[in-house]
């Protein structure tokens, strides 16, 4: 996946507007796929933010 659409996934995922569902019609990601990506692109405190 380019580096564009995870960083549109991210923050997507990261507002609190953006159910995760959306998320996955649009990018074909289920939710755990989300988090997962989120681990590995962001630092451990960002992603516990």
């Amino acid at each position: 996946m380019i580096q564009q659409a995870t960083d549109r996934i991210i923050e997507m995922a990261w507002e609190d507007c953006t159910p995760f569902e959306a998320i996955s019609f649009q990018f074909g990601l289920a939710e755990k796929e989300v988090i997962k990506r989120m681990r590995t692109e962001l630092k451990p405190s960002s992603f516990k933010l």
